[in-house]
């Protein structure tokens, strides 16, 4: 138990320092914090401050509840948290009406109207809003008139508050957060092939090649956080006034290019696993001869080339083009070598070098479709 307290604290130390020291998501999850503390201090300096409201907790609920991520996801938070507050007030004072102020008969009529509700899945996870406010209106009785419009005006309040600071006040654009997943997939992938290069001119084993297919199917999970940056990059530039005013960074490729990654990963995924079927005491391919597989970490080490010059085109367009289409030039030309074997070999060990040669193959179609095309979003 000690140990995991200490991994956590070190964790929680790595990403203070991290927020202080420099922009990135720990940076921008600080501000978004400071941002909802200040919201809902503005909101009860008004409401319970300044105009004294018989119900100002209010306002600085819901005004914390609004410093969402994207100014988009305030606006619909805020829309449906009113309507819920509403609602759960409104139907609070009716059952309340109906039963001559009885709280516990109250609850009975209106706490499963308000979970129902809350439960529609129009409201996400706001739901529980409608239910809360039920409550807070039949334990302390403030079902009157007078009451539910202080309620009413104060979440409104709250919401403005909560909105204007999250719009106004360093708008949140996550357009950074898709750069750094666009640019951990050719990254890591030409650090997988150049490992794998570098390891079968040493000679490599099962346990070796075993190991690359473990990382390649890590490739998918990288897709999958971009299109998630993708979708958050959309949100943060909706009803953003920031938008105009904040540097845009390179633009982000077409989703053409995560089509081609996804290939890649897939193609990737495969050749590491042949590499391994062929390989150990026990191989159920046949291993390739040396002289075959000799070819092949020349192929892998222009493939990581070309993976390498992907990296410089996202952080700098048009970067890295010559070097892209030389290092691909080189594939090419070592694929076609490593295709002339094919001719040499009996059945058994065709199989093997015919299974190498295809999948690498599809690798340098894919990565040809992979070329840098800028387009937002």
């Amino acid at each position: 138990m000690w140990h995991r307290a200490g991994w956590e604290a070190a964790a929680v130390g790595r990403s203070v320092r991290r927020a202080l020291t420099g922009p990135g998501p720990e940076r921008d999850l600080a501000v978004q914090s400071i941002k909802a503390a200040g919201a809902a201090i503005a909101a009860w300096a008004v409401a319970g401050w300044w105009w004294q409201a018989p119900l100002a907790l209010m306002a600085p609920w819901t005004a914390v509840a609004l410093v969402q991520s994207t100014v988009y996801r305030s606006v619909r938070t805020g829309v449906q948290q009113v309507v819920l507050i509403a609602a759960g007030t409104v139907l609070a004072a009716a059952a309340a009406g109906l039963t001559g102020g009885n709280t516990m008969a109250a609850m009975a009529i209106v706490l499963p109207v308000t979970a129902l509700l809350g439960n529609y899945s129009r409201f996400e996870g706001q739901g529980i809003y409608a239910s809360t406010t039920a409550l807070f209106v039949l334990v302390y009785g403030s079902f009157s008139g007078f009451d539910i419009l202080h309620r009413l005006l104060e979440t409104l309040l709250g919401a403005a508050i909560g909105i204007g600071v999250n719009a106004l006040i360093l708008p949140p654009v996550h357009l950074r957060h898709a750069h750094e997943s666009l640019c951990r997939l050719p990254r890591d992938g030409a650090e997988l092939l150049r490992a794998m290069a570098e390891e079968m001119e040493r000679g490599y084993d099962r346990r070796q090649a075993r190991e690359w297919h473990t990382r390649a199917r890590r490739l998918p999970q990288l897709l999958a956080d971009l299109r998630n940056a993708r979708m958050w990059t959309r949100e943060s530039l909706r009803l953003n006034p920031g938008r105009r005013i904040r540097r845009p960074g390179p633009e982000l490729p077409s989703t053409q290019w995560d089509a081609a990654w996804e290939s890649i990963a897939d193609h990737l995924t495969a050749l590491t696993g042949t590499l391994a079927e062929a390989a150990g005491d026990r191989p159920r391919l046949t291993p390739p001869p040396d002289d075959v597989l000799s070819d092949v970490p020349p192929l892998l080490h222009a493939l990581a080339d070309v993976c390498t010059a992907d990296c410089e085109a996202l952080s700098e367009p048009g970067g890295g083009a010559a070097d892209r289409d030389e290092a691909l030039g080189r594939a090419w030309e070592a694929h076609r070598r490593l295709k002339a074997r094919l001719t040499e070999q009996d059945d058994e060990t065709a199989t093997s070098v015919g299974g190498l040669a295809a999948e690498l193959q599809q690798l340098l179609h894919d990565l040809d479709d992979a070329r840098v095309t800028a387009r937002r979003g």
